[in-house]
């Protein structure tokens, strides 16, 4: 009706706007012309709003939308067309291909993923889905962390365009293996040539399109890297716009000192500082993560662009013996240790000194595979030592002479857990891989949970954080540290990568326990419009792509 009114009241004007230019026009033609006035300026109105009115390929309707901003949640809908978001907010709807019902459901960015080590997983048939993270919501996972991962940059993402992939891949260039390719695994500083070789890598790995450069500063061979040599690796970053990724140098004893080296690296490069998995290790060292947010905040406000992502859990997990056996940590190193420590009592002593200094740091060590001894997943190194009738030492060193194991170390503190997670410039990231359940192996929870576990469980049930606050760490907090401006957040002209998840019953269900069970809550995600899990359920094609860094 006041549509009505307001054409009516525009027909008249312009009919007394018509009378008094011609002054001539008899009642019934002036009335004619006012009807035609009117027939028109409702055509032309209703024309209008017809064509601001918003076509959808799919409408999610009535959710509670967290746009990436760390804003509040507000009620609205949020519109999909092939591959991008259209509308967001309160909208006149246009034709509808599917509507979903989100009332009670909350709609975000798909999240995005700074830290994992999904390079291998995500090129196998069995783990190219990427379904650990899929039910999780994360839409984007970054790869080529810590140094390790494919060095030949377009071969991989070629490799994903080609056969598909469950979630995007972004990847960086990793510094460790660009350094055995031209130095092996030799502990030195490389030649100016050999320096030179490494850069032309990383120049080629950017150009291809990497986001950046990783390091993994306790591996070999990263753990050999100068700071000099680091720097001059990240210049080359810089000039293509990526970022610096760094396991830094130590992550207790010495974390200080490492996040000191990280700000200089970045200072000196000119280049944006990524620290990953950020945290202290280490029951002497709980506590130290405050001084290092302190250093990192000074030097946010002197200039220099420094990130970090963190993943909520108070164990950490790699390999036994860069847990317990760092190569810096025994003289000589670790080459041809077991026959030098045969030859050598005192490098015997001394070797088994550094264990037990490492197993003093910890509260426990437990095994995820052992390959010589499969049947010890999922116990502890104290539980395998009671069971053997052996010492703890004597078992560690057992089990590297029969070829190693990876394990979860519980070092860290919930308290400094709890705390990172408040610090704005903290990412949310797994560290995790593309697993597909074996009851063989007891992974770090990680892989199947971080997402849903800093919303589910710090966020809504413990209040740590705010869930808005929570999203935005996965979502549009990541999406700047890389630099990518067409996804993290919702908006008009993004990518429609979008979850849709249930804010009541998001949770995390994989334990230490039981650490590959899938994750709950996740109700729809769309990767570039496409459905990747519908009604929580797998869709029927990989939707995931590369996505590739242009230099600006």
């Amino acid at each position: 009706m006041a549509l009505q009114t307001k054409h009516a009241a525009a027909g008249k004007t312009e009919a007394r706007a018509s009378r008094r230019r011609t002054g001539r026009f008899r009642p019934a033609v002036v009335g004619a012309i006012a009807l035609l006035l009117l027939c028109i300026s409702t055509i032309r109105t209703g024309s209008t709003a017809l064509a601001q009115a918003t076509r959808a390929d799919v409408l999610l309707q009535g959710g509670t939308i967290y746009d990436g901003t760390g804003a509040e949640g507000a009620l609205g809908d949020v519109a999909l067309r092939g591959d991008r978001i259209v509308a967001v907010g309160r909208f006149d709807v246009g034709d509808v291909g599917r509507t979903i019902d989100c009332r009670g459901l909350a709609i975000a960015p798909g999240f995005i993923d700074l830290h994992t080590h999904c390079d291998g997983g995500i090129r196998k048939e069995k783990t190219r889905n990427n379904l650990n993270y899929l039910m999780q919501g994360c839409t984007t996972v970054v790869t080529g962390n810590c140094g390790g991962g494919p060095s030949d940059v377009a071969k991989l993402l070629d490799d994903v365009d080609q056969q598909g992939a469950g979630t995007n891949i972004i990847h960086l260039v990793p510094h460790g293996a660009v350094r055995a390719r031209v130095m092996k695994r030799e502990n030195r500083a490389p030649t100016p040539d050999e320096l030179e070789r490494m850069k032309q890598l990383v120049d080629q790995g950017m150009r291809d399109g990497a986001w950046g450069m990783s390091t993994g500063l306790i591996y070999v061979p990263g753990i050999f890297a100068q700071t000099d040599e680091l720097v001059e690796l990240a210049k080359v970053v810089a000039s293509h716009g990526g970022i610096y990724a760094s396991h830094m140098r130590d992550e207790g004893d010495e974390l200080l000192e490492a996040v000191a080296e990280a700000i200089e690296i970045g200072r000196r490069a000119k280049v944006h500082v990524h620290i990953s998995h950020f945290k202290t290790c280490g029951v002497p060292n709980w506590g130290k993560i405050r001084e290092a947010v302190r250093m990192i905040d000074r030097a946010r406000r002197d200039g220099v662009a420094v990130t970090a992502d963190q993943y909520p859990y108070v164990a950490t997990s790699t390999s036994l013996v860069d847990t317990l056996m760092r190569t810096t940590d025994v003289p000589g190193g670790r080459k041809d240790l077991f026959q030098r420590m045969d030859a050598d009592p005192a490098l015997e002593q001394t070797v088994r000194q550094v264990i037990d200094d490492g197993l003093k740091k910890t509260r426990k060590v437990v095994l995820v595979a052992c390959k010589k001894h499969p049947d010890w997943a999922g116990m502890s190194l104290k539980q395998i030592a009671d069971q053997e009738g052996v010492d703890v030492i004597d078992l560690v060193l057992r089990i590297q002479r029969d070829g190693g194991a990876s394990v979860v170390n519980f070092s860290l503190c919930e308290e400094d857990v709890r705390f990172v997670m408040t610090v704005p410039w903290v990412a949310t990231a797994s560290d995790g891989a593309a697993i597909f359940p074996n009851p063989k192996l007891s992974p770090h929870p990680r892989s199947f949970g971080t997402f849903p576990r800093k919303i589910g469980h710090y966020a809504r049930d413990e209040k740590v954080l705010s869930l808005a606050q929570a999203v935005r760490s996965a979502t549009g907090l990541p999406a700047d540290v890389l630099g990518v401006d067409d996804r993290g957040y919702l908006r008009a002209g993004a990518y429609a990568d979008v979850v849709v998840f249930d804010p009541q019953t998001f949770i995390d269900r994989a334990t230490f326990e039981d650490s590959q069970q899938y994750a709950a809550g996740v109700k729809h995600l769309f990767i570039a419009g496409k459905p990747a899990l519908d009604d929580g359920k797998p869709g029927k094609a990989l939707y995931g792509r590369s996505i590739r860094h242009r230099s600006p």
